[in-house]
């Protein structure tokens, strides 16, 4: 299960120490208002945390617990804000945004190959997205304690900030004309989006790139599952700045 944290002063608590990141809070619905009620949600709501209201039977995994109506979900490691990252005195950053990724085992496969391939950080929404849980960190086999982990409330911000800050914003899209391979990923700061399986990169995302590339498919076949397409894409990457630099691997 999950890591999470269990009753409405536990939960106050963690909300007021800021050494742990909260990945969202559930609070059952019906609950009787109270000062201590009413201060979760509101210090959610100044942190941007997600709170969602949940039908009683949403918590009888919890029935051994005396949680009171509140559970926080923490994740096994420290996010880092977008800000710090971007302020980091380094040339060429490479990122990876997940948007729909929904399947923790794909995240943490995903980011076990960025840190191989020496990627910077993984980007992902607080919503609509597995977040960094204990399933996570074990697809990743470790990886996520060697990579920055930025949650961010909104995707589309987000890649407004960054195209700001000189990324440019590669989407991986079936779609698309041109193929993974024929982008020039040397000398420059880029971020590779990936999309969920059943619905893709979202819209606004994939209005907002400045590419947009595909993997071929050579038969009638849906498409690669998203932890093998960014494995793909990722090495191409890799691939060319080796090839520039005339290292042998």
């Amino acid at each position: 299960m999950e890591n999470f944290v269990y009753g409405k002063n536990n939960v106050i608590e963690l909300l007021q120490n800021n050494s742990r990141n909260i990945n969202k809070i559930i609070i059952m619905k019906g609950l009787k208002d109270n000062s201590k009620l009413n201060e979760i949600i509101k210090t959610a709501k100044e942190r941007k945390i997600v709170f969602q209201f949940l039908p009683k039977e949403k918590f009888t995994q919890f029935k051994e617990y005396s949680h009171q109506g509140v559970i926080a979900y923490v994740s096994p490691v420290k996010y880092v804000k977008l800000e710090e990252f971007l302020n980091k005195n380094k040339k060429n950053k490479k990122v990876i945004i997940t948007d729909g990724v929904e399947d923790p085992h794909n995240l943490g496969s995903i980011i076990r190959t960025a840190v191989c391939a020496g990627f910077d950080a993984i980007i992902f929404p607080s919503r609509h997205n597995a977040l960094i849980n204990s399933t996570v960190e074990k697809s990743s086999a470790g990886a996520v304690n060697h990579i920055d982990l930025i949650m961010v409330n909104s995707l589309s911000s987000t890649v407004t900030k960054l195209k700001d800050n000189d990324f440019w914003i590669i989407a991986t899209d079936i779609k698309a004309e041109d193929n993974y391979y024929d982008i020039d990923y040397r000398n420059m700061n880029f971020a590779i989006v990936l999309g969920s399986e059943q619905e893709g990169i979202s819209s606004v995302i994939l209005k907002n790139a400045d590419f947009r590339i595909k993997i071929p498919i050579l038969n009638k076949f849906d498409s690669l599952n998203v932890a093998n397409a960014a494995s793909i894409v990722i090495y191409e990457s890799v691939k060319q700045t080796i090839q520039k630099s005339d290292n042998v691997v």
